[in-house]
C-alpha cells in the first residue's frame, strides 16, 4: 500500500509515544510474526468488502489513525458505498461530550460573545474555534478544529452528530449545522424575528431536523423580553416548515440558561425566578411550566437527558433546617409533572466539590448514563456514572490553559461522533433547490 502524506491535518490531535531503543519493538515484532493469526499472509488477503466492515466498526479515534495507512483508507470518508455501509451497519453508541471555552456573564449560563481561539489561550493571529472532545470511557480527551465555521458565530446546542452554531448579533440569528467529524458545514434559512441571546433547542434524526428558537424578542433596540418562540422543521418525507410555527410563551418566564434539552418529542428548559422548568411540545405547538423539587432551596439547577430520562441537578441548602448542604439528582416521572430523587452526591465529596465551587455556581451536561458537573473558573469538573453509581474528577483537557482573569471557560454539550449525518442533505436542497440539477447561479 502506498503511504499517505503525514503533513495532512486530521480532525483529531494525537501524542504518540516513540520507543527509544529497538528491544521491547523487535520482540513485539517475532511475537507477532511467529503467531499464525497474526501472519501477513492471511491479512494480506481479505477481500476488501470484509476490510471496510471492519474499519466501519472502528471508534473514531482509532478510524483516523487508520487513515494514515494508505492513499485507499484515506478516501473511505469521501467514499460512497463505505458510507452507505457505515449507515447501515449497527453501531455501539458513544455517549461523548463536546467541550468549548466560552465566555458567558456572571450567574448566567447564556453564551455570550463566546471565544474562539483568538480569544482564548490557543492563538491570536487565526479566527479558527477549537473544541475538545470527551470520552467518559476512557476519560480521554481530543482536540478538534472547526475551520469552516465564521467568525461572529458561537456553539449553542448539539444533536445527532451535529453542532449548531447561531450568530452573537442582534437580529433575525443565522444558524450554521456542522459535524466537526467530516469537517461539514450547513446553513439554516435566519429566523423571521428579531432576536439578542435565545435559547435553542435541536433534535436531529436520520430522516429529520428540527429547531426551537425562543425568548429574548427584541421589542427596541434596547430592550429585548421573552414572547414568543419559533420553530424549524424539515424531514425525508417531503415537509419543511421555514420558521412557519409560531407559538406565545407562558408568562414570566426567564430562559437564564440559553438552551433546551430535547426528549421524546419535547423541548425542556430551565426557567428562574423562580425556579421552574418550561417544556415545549413540538408537535402540539404548545409551552407550559411544571414546579420544579424543592424550588426555594435549589443552587444552579441544570437540566440534563441522561438514558431517556430528564434530569434535574442542584445543590440544595437549607439554612433554617438541620439538613445537610447537599447536590442531588431529580428524575421526572413519566406523569410529566412530578419528580423524584434518584441520586445525592456522597457527603464528603460535596465537602470537596463546594470548596472548590466556593458559591461561584456550577453547570451541568448529561448524554447516556453520564453527568458531567463543571465548576467553573478551576479547571475542574466531576463525572458521574449513573449504571454505576461512580463519582471520579475528570481528568484536565491537556489543551485548555486557564491563566487567570476572564477568559472564559469549558462548557459541553453532548455529543455522539458519527461519520456520516445524510440528513443535511435535505438542508442543502432546501438552500441550494437547483444545485442537484446542475444548474449554475
Amino acid at each position: 500500500m502506498e503511504a499517505f502524506p503525514p503533513s495532512l491535518a486530521f480532525p483529531f490531535s494525537y501524542m504518540f509515544n516513540t520507543a527509544t531503543s529497538a528491544g521491547p519493538s523487535a520482540s513485539l515484532a517475532n511475537t507477532i510474526s511467529s503467531d499464525p493469526w497474526m501472519d501477513p499472509r492471511i491479512w494480506s488477503r481479505l477481500p476488501r468488502q470484509l476490510l471496510d466492515r471492519v474499519i466501519a466498526f472502528l471508534p473514531p479515534p482509532a478510524f483516523f489513525r487508520a487513515r494514515c495507512v494508505c492513499k485507499r483508507w484515506y478516501g473511505l470518508l469521501f467514499t460512497n458505498a463505505f458510507l452507505e455501509l457505515y449507515l447501515h451497519l449497527i453501531h455501539r453508541k458513544r455517549h461523548w461530550f463536546v467541550f468549548f471555552k466560552l465566555k458567558s456573564p456572571k450567574n448566567s449560563f447564556v453564551y455570550k460573545n463566546g471565544g474562539s481561539s483568538s480569544s482564548s489561550s490557543s492563538s491570536n493571529t487565526t479566527n479558527i474555534w477549537e473544541g475538545y472532545l470527551y470520552d467518559p470511557y476512557e476519560l480521554a480527551w481530543y482536540k478538534l478544529t472547526f475551520p469552516l465555521v465564521p467568525s461572529g458565530f458561537s456553539p449553542s446546542t448539539s444533536s445527532g452528530g451535529l453542532i449548531c452554531w447561531v450568530s452573537e448579533e442582534a437580529g433575525p440569528k443565522s444558524l450554521f449545522l456542522s459535524n466537526p467529524i467530516v469537517g461539514s458545514l450547513t446553513q439554516l434559512p435566519p429566523t423571521l424575528r428579531s432576536r439578542l441571546c435565545p435559547s435553542i433547542g435541536l433534535s436531529v434524526t436520520p430522516t429529520s431536523i428540527d429547531v426551537t428558537v425562543a425568548g429574548d424578542d427584541m421589542i427596541s433596540p434596547y430592550a429585548v423580553k421573552n414572547l414568543t418562540s419559533e420553530s424549524f422543521h424539515i424531514d425525508g418525507g417531503g415537509f419543511f416548515s421555514l420558521w412557519g410555527i409560531n407559538s406565545s410563551l407562558p408568562r414570566l418566564c426567564s430562559f437564564e440558561s440559553g438552551r433546551m434539552v430535547h426528549l421524546h418529542g419535547r423541548q425542556y428548559s430551565m426557567n428562574y425566578s423562580p425556579f421552574s422548568v418550561l417544556a415545549y411540545d413540538v408537535v402540539e405547538n404548545n409551552w407550559w411550566k411544571i414546579q420544579a423539587p424543592m424550588r426555594r432551596f435549589l443552587r444552579f439547577p441544570s437540566l440534563v437527558e441522561s438514558s431517556g430520562k430528564l434530569l434535574l441537578v442542584a445543590a440544595v441548602e437549607k439554612n433554617r433546617l438541620n439538613v445537610p448542604k447537599s447536590l442531588r439528582i431529580w428524575g421526572l416521572q413519566s406523569c410529566g409533572t412530578t419528580w423524584f430523587e434518584m441520586e445525592r452526591m456522597p457527603q464528603q465529596l460535596y465537602v470537596q466539590f463546594a470548596t472548590l465551587e466556593n458559591g461561584n455556581g456550577f453547570h451541568c451536561v448529561g448524554h447516556g448514563e453520564f453527568i458531567i458537573i463543571i465548576i467553573p473558573g478551576s479547571g475542574k469538573a466531576l463525572q458521574f456514572d449513573m449504571e454505576n453509581k461512580l463519582w471520579q474528577w475528570v481528568p484536565p483537557c491537556p489543551y485548555v490553559q486557564y491563566g487567570g482573569g476572564d477568559d472564559g471557560d469549558l462548557h459541553g454539550f453532548a455529543y455522539e461522533p458519527r461519520l456520516a449525518t445524510p440528513v443535511t442533505v435535505l438542508l442543502d436542497q432546501l438552500i441550494n433547490p437547483f444545485q442537484s440539477f446542475g444548474v449554475v447561479n
